[in-house]
């Protein structure tokens, strides 16, 4: 089975996949077709069945099935038009292999995540940490498994842990290249600012929103579950716990990205940039996969614009 991602115009393609999305929808005639997100360890894929009439057993949404098609290229992107498809019998397939994953190891993760805990000065911030990443071994458990979103940026196994490391350490950057910011609450607050997410989404191969996640989404969650850690902190300084409470809801910026608050802090402005920069790289790392031989690529909507690798592009 080749991985989706290596898929290229043309191919024909034969394998076992999860479906991760099943939409039923009309042609502009009223025809009845199938609108599938396909997934492997490689990422996703869009797939389309035109013809319902044969070769087409029943399935759901997080069925693994077993399809062939062909791969055609839509608006610059994969498409694979489905002929046949069924569901995969149990033993056809190991769901290990349909989970995407970080490139990066838990292990070396979480040997950068410890050490920059180990480099916070201030004992009480160090101790609020530890409660977490430390102490708390659930917690900590469903933080390196998590992704870091449903499908924008890191959404894949390990995910949140990448994410979140990545935005600490440009906050240590910017903490030893301005020397006005406070490093301690900085990179504490990039430790913490996505903390929510473990419970405002499901792990995979769900990777959706939770209820609690929709309505109340993981930036108000994470200062709930730091308000919680403090309370057996009972000598925590009040103005440190609400200067990094503070950057946890204001590190998405602006109101219109659905920060509660905009930046008051040096601190929270800063993370809020760390926080974008890291999203917005990855996002474009992501949105090159799987182009090889292809120069500009189709409009990208959240980047306002076409893109090009560079003459020296490095994956």
């Amino acid at each position: 089975m080749k991985q989706l991602l290596s898929l290229r115009d043309g191919e024909h393609v034969s394998g076992i996949y999860l479906c991760k999305a099943k939409l039923a929808a009309k042609t502009k005639t009223g025809k009845t077709y199938y609108s599938l997100t396909l997934m492997d360890k490689s990422g996703t894929a869009d797939g389309k069945i035109w013809d319902l009439s044969s070769g087409i057993d029943n399935f759901e949404a997080m069925d693994y099935i077993d399809i062939e098609g062909d791969v055609t290229v839509f608006q610059g992107v994969n498409q694979l038009n489905i002929r046949r498809v069924r569901r995969a019998r149990d033993g056809e397939y190991d769901p290990a292999d349909y989970l995407p994953a970080s490139r990066y190891t838990v292990s070396s993760m979480t040997e950068e995540l410890t050490r920059l805990i180990g480099t916070v000065r201030s004992p009480h911030i160090k101790a609020l940490l530890e409660k977490f990443f430390v102490e708390d071994k659930e917690f900590f458990a469903e933080f390196c498994r998590h992704s870091a979103a449903k499908s924008i940026h890191h959404g894949f196994v390990g995910g949140l842990l990448e994410h979140t490391v990545s935005v600490a350490v440009l906050c240590d950057f910017y903490a030893r290249r301005y020397s006005f910011l406070n490093r301690d609450l900085l990179v504490a607050a990039a430790l913490l600012h996505d903390i929510g997410k473990v419970r405002e989404l499901s792990v995979f191969p769900e990777n959706d929103y939770t209820d609690e996640g929709q309505l109340i989404g993981h930036i108000v969650i994470g200062v709930e579950m730091v308000d919680e850690k403090l309370r057996s902190l009972p000598d925590f300084p009040p103005v440190i716990a609400s200067e990094i409470k503070h950057c946890i809801l204001a590190h998405h910026g602006e109101y219109e990205f659905g920060s509660p608050k905009k930046p008051a802090l040096p601190e929270a402005l800063a993370l809020s940039m760390a926080d974008n920069t890291d999203a917005k790289l990855e996002l474009v790392r992501e949105t090159f996969l799987g182009t090889e031989g292809t120069e500009w690529l189709a409009y990208q909507k959240l980047f306002e614009s076409r893109l090009r690798k560079s003459t020296e592009y490095k994956k």
